[in-house]
C-alpha cells in the first residue's frame, strides 16, 4: 500500500488515525466498533484483543502471538515483541501486502493497564515504533486502545503523544450521557 496522498487521502478515517499517532485512545465502544468496520471495509487486517481480561504478562504474550501468528521460538517477552512486530511490519506474518493496512485493537486496556502500567505503556511504546517504521515503507499500521477510563493518560510513545480520537477529543465528549459526536462522515 503506497503512502497517503495528502490531496486524496486527508478527509479518510485511517488517515485521521495516524495523523497524530499511530495509537488512538476511544472511550465508546461503539466508536471502536465503527472504526474497526470502516478499516475492515476498506482493506484492513484487523486483529481484536480482549486486553482487559489479561491478568498477567504471559496472557498478553500467548494472545498476541496466537492472533499474529508468531513463530514456535518467539520468546513471551516485551524484547520478543519488538522482534516479532518488525517481522510483522516486514509482512512475516500478522498480515499480507495485499491488506491496506494492519490495525491492531486492544479493548478493556484501562483493566490491563491498572494490573500492569509498565507493560501497558511499552506495548503501547513497541507498537508505535514499528507502527513509525511499517508507514516509511508504505506499510499502514495502527493501534485502536479502548479504555473504560475515559480520563486514563499515557506517557509518550514512539516520540508521539497518544490522543483520543477525533470525536472524543474533548473531555465533555467522554461522559456519560454526553452526545456522540460521528467519527466516521462518509
Amino acid at each position: 500500500m503506497a503512502v497517503f496522498d495528502l490531496e486524496v487521502d486527508a478527509g479518510r478515517l485511517d488517515f485521521q488515525l495516524a495523523r497524530t499517532s499511530a495509537v488512538t485512545l476511544f472511550w465508546r465502544s461503539a466508536l471502536v466498533d465503527e472504526a474497526v468496520g470502516w478499516l475492515r471495509r476498506h482493506g484492513y487486517t484487523v486483529v481484536a484483543f480482549d486486553a482487559g481480561a489479561w491478568v498477567s504478562d504471559d496472557d498478553l504474550h500467548r494472545d498476541v502471538a496466537a492472533a499474529l501468528g508468531f513463530p514456535d521460538y518467539y520468546g513471551k517477552n516485551l524484547d520478543a515483541l519488538n522482534d516479532c512486530l518488525r517481522d510483522v511490519v516486514n509482512y512475516e506474518y500478522g498480515t499480507t501486502r495485499q491488506a491496506t493496512g494492519l490495525v491492531l485493537t486492544f479493548v478493556g486496556y484501562d483493566a490491563f493497564a491498572s494490573r500492569h502500567p509498565r507493560t501497558a505503556q511499552i506495548v503501547l511504546d513497541i507498537v508505535a515504533e514499528q507502527a513509525r517504521c511499517a508507514m516509511l515503507t508504505g506499510h499502514r499500521m495502527l493501534c485502536l486502545v479502548q479504555s473504560g477510563d475515559p480520563a486514563i493518560t499515557f506517557e509518550p510513545v514512539g516520540a508521539m503523544p497518544v490522543v483520543w480520537n477525533h470525536a472524543e477529543w474533548l473531555d465533555s465528549q467522554r461522559r456519560p450521557g454526553s452526545v456522540p459526536h460521528r467519527l466516521i462522515s462518509d
